[in-house]
């Protein structure tokens, strides 16, 4: 199966909705979460995934981008508000709409970066993300 590489211009992002950039972002950051969980070493399957939502919940999610934005440029903050203040967004039980909504953008941004081609980028804020400490360290 061929790889398809990614690097739309602008004209053709926008053209997206924010939440079909968040779709595809939920993919790519949740991908970069299971690798480096990975090279952390084999594990009980169990434990990956346990691991693995306290990196993807919304409410970790949502501090991440609070700390990520100082360190994003003009076109990104546009990016993650877009994310934030799309609609249609159904909230689940187990996060809160500021939350979720910022999630969202998180995953928007990702989205954003990857059909862009700038997958370092979005590496190097990973790395930030990756660096978080969690708040939760007792296993789900």
């Amino acid at each position: 199966m061929k790889k398809t590489e990614f690097n739309l211009d602008k004209r053709q992002i926008n053209s997206y909705s924010p939440l079909c950039l968040a779709f595809m972002g939920d993919v790519v950051y949740e991908k970069m979460v299971r690798e480096r969980l990975m090279l952390i070493g084999n594990m009980p399957v169990s434990k990956l995934h346990n691991l693995s939502v306290k990196k993807v919940r919304a409410e970790f999610q949502a501090k991440a981008v609070e700390i990520v934005k100082p360190l994003l440029s003009e076109e990104e903050l546009d990016i993650l508000r877009r994310g934030r203040n799309a609609s249609g967004i159904s909230v689940p039980k187990h996060s809160t709409v500021a939350e979720y909504r910022a999630a969202t953008s998180l995953e928007c941004l990702f989205g954003y970066l990857h059909l862009s081609g700038q997958d370092k980028r979005a590496e190097e804020l990973f790395e930030v993300i990756w660096n978080i400490p969690d708040d939760n360290n007792k296993e789900e």
